[in-house]
Formats: structure tokens, sequence, C-alpha cells
């Protein structure tokens, strides 16, 4: 019995989008019978996932902590900020800044984080099952990740993020300036705080992603590079999607993980997403004099909100945010801060050299949670987008949930808090109407 006009095992489901929510969909899905197609207009892992940090982090969601992205945006006229808003004229742009301001506050932060820690917790349970279950090649060290501050607030921000993390029932600790040192030689004096998230992980997300790619390809899911122009419906259910090359792929299910191009899709069919993309960039340095990464664990520089996690041979600088739109060029000075930043912290950065030039786009709803489920109103439309930069670390349990909401005949637990339908087509009154409301 199919749930919500849902498919059954052996159904044939298309997911649109080739990034690591859309693979572990593929991958769910696939092992539990369903007749996988995944479509997406480049290479598995080509967007967001190929390029991101490489940090599983369930205790730490930057949108949701207290504060988030909009204590970020008092900051955004500095040169060294890592927001950055392209100055054009964009009323969707402005109107989710609003909508932000209007609902972000400690009170949802709260609420919100109640919605994503188990799922987060789930996710980085379900990262060691597939690694090692697996066999994925991509490095994986559960050894969590440090936080660190040089800035006058850094004691006060950190035993926040340490209370933060605490109630919702993650370990996090507090160190002083000389134990992190200890810790990390090669950081720079100066520090003012640090904080050591424990339950995290890191790993190389292209090899991530493209190794369970590999494994959903074994159990008979299928790979295309296409285009997805329209979904197709018959009445009130999908029946498949139109690629731009103009052919019809039939389908019984249909799961949008398109990323920041999810709304693009969803609007002719009515269906109002406040999505806005965020646009990171990185930089992977190496260092030719040494083997071995001038950082040993992976660091995320609090002020310059900048990833520096160690990957191998080489060291990945991950971060910033930029809205400018579905825009893939790359701002020098955005991705040069990257270095800059790296070497206001830590030692050793100077003697390295970039070998990747890099962005991508997370796609950002406007109260920090993804949209996981059903589409109510088309039977068979699912949803898994809107993870922000929480995309790898939500990956494997949105693939999951995705593949209850199809196969299991009966609905998940899941929080209504990601439900699609808390936008649908009266997203405006909902945001606009109940002020703080989740």
């Amino acid at each position: 019995m199919s749930v919500s006009g849902g498919a059954v095992a052996g159904s044939r489901v298309v997911i649109v989008g080739g990034g690591v929510i859309g693979v572990c969909c593929a991958y769910f899905l696939a092992k539990r019978g369903a007749h996988v197609l995944l479509l997406d207009r480049e290479r598995i892992a080509a967007g967001a996932s190929s390029g991101n940090a490489g940090v599983i982090a369930p205790g730490h969601l930057p949108l949701v902590k207290p504060g988030g992205l909009w204590s970020l945006l008092k900051t955004v006229v500095r040169p060294s900020s890592p927001l950055y808003v392209a100055p054009r004229l964009d009323f969707e742009l402005w109107k989710w800044l609003l909508m932000l301001a209007r609902r972000f506050h400690e009170q949802t932060a709260e609420a919100a984080m109640r919605a994503l820690a188990p799922l987060a917790r789930e996710s980085l349970r379900l990262y060691g099952e597939l690694v090692a279950g697996e066999g994925i090649e991509c490095g994986f060290r559960a050894s969590g990740y440090y936080e660190v501050w040089r800035g006058s607030s850094g004691a006060r921000e950190a035993e926040q993020q340490v209370a933060f993390a605490r109630r919702h029932g993650f370990s996090a600790e507090v160190l002083e300036p000389a134990e992190m040192l200890r810790r990390a030689p090669r950081l720079r004096g100066g520090l003012t705080c640090a904080v050591h998230h424990r339950d995290a992980a890191t790993l190389d997300p292209y090899a991530f992603v493209t190794g369970l790619a590999e494994r959903a390809g074994a159990a008979r899911a299928k790979f295309q590079v296409a285009k997805v122009t329209e979904l197709l419906l018959a009445g009130d259910r999908v029946r498949g999607v139109r690629t731009e090359q103009g052919d019809e792929i039939g389908a019984d299910a249909v799961v949008v993980a398109a990323g920041a191009w999810s709304a693009d899709l969803l609007r002719p069919l009515g269906f109002s997403l406040p999505l806005q993309p965020a646009k990171g960039y990185h930089s992977d340095l190496v260092d030719e004099r040494s083997p071995h990464p001038f950082i040993p664990e992976a660091l995320l520089l609090a002020e310059r909100l900048v990833f520096v996690t160690p990957m191998g041979d080489r060291v990945r600088l991950a971060g910033t945010l930029e809205f400018s739109g579905l825009d893939l060029r790359i701002r020098e000075g955005r991705w040069r801060q990257l270095a800059r930043a790296a070497a206001e912290y830590c030692q050793g950065v100077e003697g390295t050299r970039s070998i990747s030039r890099w962005c991508g786009l997370r796609p950002c709803l406007p109260d920090g949670l993804p949209a996981i489920g059903p589409v109510a109103e088309i039977a068979g439309l699912y949803l898994a987008t809107g993870h922000a930069m929480a995309g790898m670390t939500l990956g494997p349990v949105t693939g999951r949930l995705i593949a209850d909401w199809c196969l299991a005949g009966s609905r998940p637990s899941q929080p209504p808090a990601l439900d699609p339908a808390r936008f649908g087509r009266k997203a405006e009154d909902q945001y606009f109407g109940t002020e703080g409301s989740t």
C-alpha cells in the first residue's frame, strides 16, 4: 500500500539532482527494490557536494544556531565579512531576508535544532555504517573538530555554543587557548577561546558521494546526464519529467533533490518554495615541502566562517556565504579571502600552493530547515532540498527518510517542521502571519 499516492517496491522512481542528497536517496531506494533513475545536468557530485568542507557536524548547524545567519547580516559592510550580498534589485532575495529577520531569534533556533538534532545524530551513525559496510574509501574520521576564536567575544560565544550543543544532546567542551595550542601547535597565538565538538566527523565529500553512487549502481540504480526542465502531471499526480532535449521519462514517483535549482522546477506547478542560493568557495592547499598537512584536525575559524579540513595530503579551506543568485562565477576577492582567513589563524599557510578554485551553491530556506517529504497537493512528488550548509551532514538520513516515504507503506517519524507543506502555495501568509511560529 502506498503513502500519499507514493510508490511501492519495484516502482519507477526518478530523482532530480546528483549531489549528496540525491545520491543518498538513490542508494536507499535502490537497496529496497525501487527502479531508480537519477538525472543531473552534470556529473555526480558536480556541485556543492564535491567542494564543501567535508565536515559532518550534527551539533553545529550554522543557520539554526542562536544568532545564525541573522547575526552575520550585521557584519555585511566589513570587507572581511563571511557574508556578501551582491548589490542588485532582487525582490525575492530581500523578501527572503525579511522572512529570516521576522522568524530568526533564540526561540526559533531552539525549535529548529529540536527538529534537526535527532536526524543529524542518526545521520552521523549512518555514515559510520555506510563507510564501513560498503567499504567506501573517503578518509572518514570520527574524531570531531575544533572551533576557534581570536576576538574578544570568543569566550562568551564559546560558552553559548557549548550550552546550545549540550541542550540538544551533543558533546562539546570549552578549551583554554593554551590547551588548544597544545593540540594544534601550528595555530597562531592570540586565540581567545576554543571548543572541541566531539560528535562530528570529517571525510572527502567527493570520494564519499561518488563511492556511494557506485554502490547504488550495484543495486541497479541508473544515472544519466540530463537537465530536467519540467515535472509532468496527470491530474493531481506526478507522471514523470521532461528533459531539455524534449524526452519524457515516466515515473511512479519523482524526488526533487536539485539543490539551488529546486524552486525553479516547482514554480510552474504553483508550489512556492522561498529558496535562495548561498554561494560558498573552497581552495585546496598543498605544501610541497612536507607530506603532512599543516593542521592535523579540522578547524572552524569562528569569526571568518571558514573550515580548515585536512584531506589526505592537502588541506581544504571552505566557507563564506554569498547571495548573488544562481551565479557560479568566482569573485576573486571572495576566493582569496579563504587563504587570508587561514593565515590569520594558522602558521604554514604562506608556504602552500592552491591546487583548486571552486564555488558552489547551497539551497537555503528562511527558517534554516530543509524541506523533506511529500508534496501534499501532488501525489508521488517528494522534496529533499533546502539543506543549506548541512547537506553533507543530513545526506544519509534524508535518503532514508525519502525511501521510507516512497516505499515503507507508513508515515516515517519526521518532524512536522521539515514538511514541505509549511511553504506550499501559501508561504507568504505563513511567514508574514505569526512571528516566531515554527
